[in-house]
């Protein structure tokens, strides 16, 4: 069958990776077309857009970089309709993928949707829309399917398909060889795949470091950016290690960890790495945001669990001093951290067993040649 698939992000880029792999084993004929990057593109088919090109996060952002959001979703549409897909399959990124969506059921193409927008997190009337235009939706959070559920909305629950991205991984012994590591306990800085998530959280990520001599901090780059992006960010000469696809040797390794609030805080928990989640962004768009938004959290970890299991540092609270306050207790303080370890126990029975690509890959055949 002809998949057409959409990803706007690294974390989609990621879960859609996973998902064509599984595509490739249950359909002896797959044809792949995709929105996406690096990933992906190692699976076979087409790559017709980079998620670089389009990842703008928060609304002043997206405004400000108005005409080239409008010029990849006019792309995407005349794209998906001259080469017909049997099935589109869109992959979290809500706010371009259900205007995808919408056109997509207009011209009577079947639509999947992996990975819930978050609509539970502020305008929930956007279920409406999804009902509208989404034949069949993926959840990978358990509490997501009672909610659909009030809105009289039937989904599938599939699991996290993180659980298979990290069952999948096999450890490199000599990583930190590779990579010109020192011989230090290592801090991982992970501050986003976007631009505006690594100017806005990198300086003062990099400023703790000081602190911390018997440590060395290493960040994981996103594959969009080369090693130059980073080092512009480093003051008084300091040499800071930066890795590119291995965040997941980097996080096998680390003893802690800062972390951009997003799908690398549950990364980081089911690596059982000790985190402080952080985020600073625009303050325009983040008093939107706290408006609009109506969760008690904005890690994963945290909304799983329903209570606060890593320490959240947004916007005015996130400073190089209140970081290193965190970071001294999680790399300090035994009852505290082995609280977090503890609590990391838990969310991995909350979580399940992986499976997520495979169940999705499965179902989305199924209802492809259900007529």
């Amino acid at each position: 069958m002809r998949y057409y698939l959409v990803a706007g992000e690294a974390s989609g880029d990621l879960h859609g990776a996973n998902l064509m792999k599984e595509l490739k084993k249950l359909d002896t004929n797959t044809d792949f077309r995709y929105f996406g990057g690096d990933l992906m593109q190692a699976e076979g088919g087409e790559l017709v857009k980079h998620y670089a090109d389009m990842a703008f996060m928060g609304f002043v952002e997206v405004v400000a970089n108005l005409n080239t959001v409008l010029s990849n979703l006019k792309f995407c549409k005349q794209d998906i309709l001259s080469w017909a897909p049997d099935v589109l399959v869109l992959i979290d990124f809500p706010g371009f993928n259900l205007k995808i969506a919408d056109f997509a059921k207009q011209k009577g193409i079947k639509v999947c949707y992996y990975i819930s927008p978050k609509v539970w997190a502020w305008n929930q009337k956007r279920v409406l829309k999804i009902k509208r235009s989404v034949d069949h939706l993926f959840c990978i959070l358990p509490f997501e399917v009672d909610f659909y559920h009030k809105w009289g909305m039937e989904v599938d629950y599939v699991g996290n398909p993180l659980l298979d991205a990290v069952a999948a991984f096999n450890p490199d012994i000599n990583f930190a060889h590779n990579n010109h590591l020192a011989d230090k306990p290592i801090i991982a800085l992970l501050p986003g795949s976007r631009k505006q998530e690594i100017n806005y959280l990198l300086p003062d990520m990099l400023a703790c470091a000081k602190q911390f001599p018997d440590y060395q901090f290493v960040i994981a780059g996103a594959p969009s950016f080369n090693a130059d992006y980073y080092t512009r960010f480093f003051t008084d000469g300091q040499p800071v290690p930066i890795v590119f696809n291995a965040t997941y040797n980097l996080l096998h390794q680390a003893k802690a960890a800062i972390v951009a609030s997003g799908t690398a805080t549950l990364e980081t928990a089911l690596f059982h790495v000790p985190q402080v989640v952080v985020y600073k962004g625009n303050a325009v768009t983040i008093g939107i945001a706290r408006l609009l938004i109506r969760i008690g959290f904005i890690s994963l970890v945290n909304l799983i669990m329903d209570r606060q299991i890593v320490k959240e540092l947004i916007q005015g609270d996130f400073t190089t001093q209140t970081v290193e306050q965190e970071l001294k207790l999680l790399l300090q303080d035994k009852t505290y951290r082995d609280t977090m370890l503890d609590n990391y126990t838990l969310l991995d029975e909350r979580m399940g067993k992986p499976g997520a690509s495979a169940k999705t890959a499965s179902l989305i055949i199924k209802y492809a040649l259900k007529q």
